[in-house]
C-alpha cells in the first residue's frame, strides 16, 4: 500500500481512503455517467470527519441530536454514498429504523444512476438514509446547512436546560469552487457569520477546477478574505490528504465559539496515468478502464478488481465512528429519559416537533372575521392569523426578505423576539434582502423540524425559485408568504407587478399554491397549511383591502380544503354559467353574480383558491363544483391566463393579464386592464349566448 503524502496514516486509515475512491471509479465507469475526481479527492477529508469527529450512529441515521453532513457539492455524490455503504449506515423507514437492512447495499452502488437504485446522479432527501437534503445546484447545500445551524440554535435555547443538553450537534457541510461563484451561497455566508454560528463548518474544496477548465478562467478573489470579512474563522489545510491537518482543523472548529467556521483543503484531481494530462475532463467523466487500472496500480490495488470492499474497512469504521457513535446516541437517550420526568412538557414538544405533529388546540385562537364590506388586505389578515397560530405552536417561526412591515408577518405576541447572536430563543428571523437563500435557509430549518415561514413579495419569488423548486422536490412544509400578489401594487409598476408568478408557482410539482379571496378564506388557508407536514405552500395575499364575505349568505370558507368551491349558486342549483376565480376577484365575481341574477342570468360564483388542493379530491366531487356540461364558463384573475384552460375549456374566456402592468394607482389600473364589474357581466353573457341559451336577454 503506498503511503499517503503529507500526514502519516496507519494502512487501515489507507486501505479505507482507497476503498472510497476505487468505490466511486467503478461506480461512474459502471453508469458511463458520473463525476469520479472530486470523490477520489476528498475522501481522506470525508474519511478524517466521518470516523474521527462525526456525531453520528449509523444504526440510527435519524437520531435527532445527529450532526449534520451536508454535501454541498452534490456531483461527488459517490463519496457520500461510499461513506454511507462503508460506515454500514442502517436503512429507514417511516422515520425508524428498518431492521438491519443497509441503506446503501453494495448492489445499489453497482447501479449507480440507475433507475430505482438507492444512489442516484445527486443526493436525494427521503430516497437514501443519511442524505439530510437533496443537493446539486450548487451552493444550495450550503444556504440549507445555515437554516440547519439557525434551527438547531433555536432549539437549544429553547429545549435544554441545566444539565440537559439535549439539542448539542454541530452543522458540517462540504462545498466546492462552483458552490461559491453561485450567489446563494455569499448571501447565506453573510447572515450566517452575522449570527455568528459557531455550530457551522464549510469545507472547501479548493481545487482550482470545473467543468471548463481552470477556476482562472473565471474565479481569482481571495476566499479567505471574502469570509473573513463576513465575520468567519478560516482554517487552511494545505493537503487534502494530510489527516492531521484536517484532525487539527475539525478540532479548532470545535473550539471555536464566536464565528462559523470555514476549512480551505487545497486538493488536486490527478489520476494514476502519468500522461493524463486533461484533469478537468475526468471531474465530469468516467476515467475509462486504462485509466482506472493504472490508478487502482498506484493504490495498490488488485488492477482488475471492481467494486472490492476489503472486509476489514467496515469493520474499522465499524469499531471507530460506529462504536463512538452508539456511545454517544446511548447516553444521549438516557439523558433524554431523565429529561422527560424533570420536564415533560417539553418533552412532549421535542416529540411533536420530531413528528411533525401540533399540540392540542393549536387552533384554538384562530380568528373568524365579521362580514364587512370594506374589509382587510389578505395580508392583514394573514397576519393576525400567523400570530394566533403561532402563540400556540412553538416551533412556527420565520421572517422576511427586509419586508416584514409590509408582509405582516413579524410575530408581535409577548415574548416572541427577535433572532439574534445572544437571543437564539427568539422566533422574528430577519433575512435582509436575500430572497434566495432565505428560501434555502428555510429548506433547512424545516429539515430540521421547525415549522419556518419567509415572506416577501410575489414578484421575488422569482428570486427563490430554485429553493421553492428543491423545497417542494424533498416534500418539506416551508410556507412562503408572498403578498402584493397583483397589479393592486399600483405605482411600483410593472417591475413590481406580479403577473406570470402564479402560473409558475402552480407549475412546480408538489408545491401547493393558495390564493384566498377573502380575511376568513385566509384563516382556513392558514389551517390547511399547517395541516400539510410534507409539502410546501405559497400563499399568495393581497396588497389592498377585500371585502370580507358575509358567510350566511354564501357559502363557509371551509371550502378551501378542498381547493375550490361553490361559493354562491343558481336558485335552483342548475347553472347557465360558471365564474371561476381566486383572490382579490373573488369580490368581483359575486357582485357579477348578483347583477347577473337581476338580469335572469343563473350563474354560479366559484372560489378556486388552490388548483393543487382541488386536483387532489375526487373525480366526483369535482364534478359537483366544476359539471362537465355547463361549458360556458369565465375565469378572472389579475395574473397570467396561463393554466386556466382546464377549467374554462377551449371555448370559455379568461379574463386575465396578458401586459407586464402599468404604473398608476390602482383605482386607475383596474379598469384599464378591465378588471371591472360591466366586463365580467359581459363575458358572462356572451359565453351563455355562445352556448345556445335562451334565457338571455
Amino acid at each position: 500500500m503506498m503511503p499517503m503524502a503529507g500526514g502519516q496514516s496507519t494502512d487501515i486509515e489507507q486501505l479505507s481512503i482507497n476503498t472510497i475512491r476505487t468505490l466511486a471509479m467503478d461506480a461512474v465507469q459502471a453508469a458511463n455517467s458520473g463525476h469520479p475526481g472530486t470523490p477520489m479527492a476528498l475522501a481522506p477529508v470525508v474519511y478524517c470527519l466521518w470516523n474521527r469527529f462525526l456525531r453520528f450512529d449509523p444504526a440510527d441515521p435519524v437520531w435527532p441530536d445527529r450532526d449534520r453532513f451536508v454535501l454541498s457539492v452534490g456531483h461527488a455524490s459517490m463519496l457520500l454514498y461510499a461513506i454511507l455503504h462503508l460506515c454500514r449506515v442502517r436503512a429507514v423507514r417511516d422515520g425508524e429504523r428498518h431492521n438491519d437492512a443497509l441503506a446503501v447495499p453494495l448492489d445499489d452502488i453497482r447501479k449507480f444512476r440507475q433507475l430505482n437504485s438507492k444512489c442516484p446522479g445527486h443526493p436525494e432527501y427521503h430516497w437514501t438514509p443519511g442524505v439530510e437534503t437533496t443537493t446539486g445546484p450548487l451552493g444550495q447545500g450550503l444556504a440549507n446547512s445555515v437554516g440547519m445551524a439557525i434551527a438547531q440554535r433555536w432549539k437549544a435555547r429553547y429545549f435544554n436546560r441545566p444539565g440537559f443538553d439535549i439539542i448539542n450537534y454541530n452543522i458540517f457541510a462540504l462545498c466546492g469552487d462552483g458552490c461559491f461563484m453561485e450567489g446563494v451561497s455569499s448571501e447565506a455566508a453573510s447572515l450566517a457569520g452575522h449570527l455568528k454560528l459557531s455550530n457551522l463548518c464549510w469545507v472547501y474544496d479548493n481545487n482550482r477546477i470545473t467543468i471548463e477548465g481552470k477556476t482562472s478562467l473565471a474565479f481569482s478573489e481571495d476566499v479567505a478574505a471574502r469570509f473573513r470579512a463576513y465575520h468567519w474563522h478560516v482554517e487552511h489545510v494545505n493537503d487534502a490528504n494530510d489527516l492531521d491537518a484536517l484532525t487539527r482543523a475539525f478540532e479548532t472548529f470545535r473550539k471555536e465559539t464566536g464565528r462559523p467556521t470555514l476549512i480551505i483543503v487545497d486538493s488536486h484531481i490527478a489520476f494514476g496515468a502519468p500522461n493524463k494530462q486533461d484533469t478537468h475532463q475526468a471531474h465530469g467523466e468516467p476515467l475509462g478502464e486504462e485509466e482506472i487500472r493504472l490508478t487502482k496500480r498506484q493504490y495498490g490495488w488488485p488492477d482488475d478488481a471492481k467494486f472490492l470492499v476489503p472486509d476489514e474497512v467496515p469493520a474499522h469504521f465499524q469499531l471507530e465512528m460506529g462504536a463512538r457513535g452508539k456511545v454517544e446516541r446511548d447516553a444521549w437517550a438516557t439523558l433524554l429519559q431523565a429529561y422527560r420526568k424533570k420536564h415533560p412538557d417539553l418533552a412532549a414538544h421535542l416529540d411533536a416537533m420530531e413528528r411533525r405533529q401540533l399540540p392540542d388546540n393549536w387552533d384554538r385562537q384562530v380568528p373568524t372575521f365579521p362580514a364587512d364590506p370594506k374589509g382587510l388586505a389578505t395580508r392583514e389578515s394573514s397576519g393576525k392569523v400567523l400570530n394566533a397560530i403561532a402563540g400556540a405552536v412553538p416551533w412556527v417561526m420565520g421572517g422576511s426578505a427586509d419586508l416584514a412591515p409590509s408582509t405582516k408577518t413579524r410575530l408581535t405576541f409577548d415574548g416572541a423576539g427577535d433572532f439574534q447572536h445572544g437571543s437564539e430563543g427568539g422566533r422574528n428571523l430577519h433575512f435582509g434582502v436575500r430572497e434566495h437563500a432565505m428560501g434555502s435557509i428555510l429548506t433547512g430549518m424545516a429539515l430540521s423540524k421547525v415549522r419556518p415561514y419567509g415572506s416577501g413579495f410575489l414578484i421575488f419569488s422569482d428570486y427563490g425559485r430554485p429553493a421553492i423548486r428543491l423545497a417542494a422536490m424533498m416534500g418539506v412544509p416551508v410556507i412562503y408568504v408572498f403578498t402584493h400578489d397583483s397589479i393592486g401594487v399600483g405605482e411600483d409598476g410593472p417591475t413590481h407587478q406580479p403577473i406570470e408568478q402564479l402560473a409558475s408557482l402552480r407549475a412546480i410539482p408538489g408545491l401547493v399554491t393558495i390564493r384566498p379571496g377573502d380575511a376568513n378564506e385566509v384563516a382556513e388557508a392558514w389551517r390547511v397549511m399547517m395541516q400539510m407536514p410534507h409539502a410546501p405552500v405559497a400563499l399568495a395575499l393581497t396588497r389592498q383591502a377585500l371585502p370580507t364575505l358575509d358567510r350566511t349568505r354564501y357559502a363557509p370558507a371551509d371550502g378551501l380544503a378542498r381547493g375550490a368551491y361553490v361559493l354562491a349558486d343558481a336558485g335552483n342549483g342548475v347553472p347557465e354559467v360558471l365564474l371561476l376565480t381566486s383572490g382579490s376577484e373573488l369580490s368581483l365575481c359575486v357582485r357579477a353574480y348578483e347583477t347577473l341574477a337581476e338580469q335572469g342570468i343563473r350563474a354560479r360564483v366559484v372560489s378556486m383558491p388552490s388548483w393543487e388542493l382541488f386536483e387532489r379530491q375526487s373525480q366526483e366531487y369535482r364534478d359537483d363544483v366544476l359539471p362537465p356540461g355547463v361549458t360556458a364558463r369565465v375565469s378572472v384573475e389579475q395574473s397570467a391566463v396561463f393554466g386556466w384552460s382546464q377549467y374554462v375549456g377551449l371555448t370559455g374566456t379568461s379574463l386575465g393579464m396578458t401586459s407586464y402592468g402599468a404604473s398608476a394607482p390602482l383605482k386607475d389600473l383596474i379598469p384599464h386592464f378591465g378588471f371591472t364589474l360591466d366586463r365580467v357581466v359581459a363575458a358572462a353573457r356572451q359565453q351563455v349566448e355562445r352556448q345556445g341559451h335562451t334565457s338571455v336577454r
